[in-house]
């Protein structure tokens, strides 16, 4: 092998890892993004999951305290 070939097949090498190191650095933000969107949306579940508590509680009635039906 002479200079040239090797100088050839180290620059497609450099080109090789300068894609994938894009390719990373894309999935990186990508992956970033996701995990904000999941921390998002877990927040919005347990908002929504102390609402619908909340809701039930103040639904449920003591037996005492229920209205009579319509037909006494």
């Amino acid at each position: 092998m002479n200079n040239k070939d090797l100088i050839a097949r180290i620059e497609a090498l450099e080109s090789r890892l300068m894609h994938q190191e894009a390719t990373i650095d894309e999935l990186t933000r990508a992956l970033l993004g996701q995990e904000q969107l999941v921390t998002s949306h877990k927040k919005a579940i347990e908002t929504l999951e102390n609402q619908l508590q909340s809701l039930n509680a103040a639904s449920i009635m003591q037996p005492g305290e229920e209205p009579p039906p319509p037909h006494y």
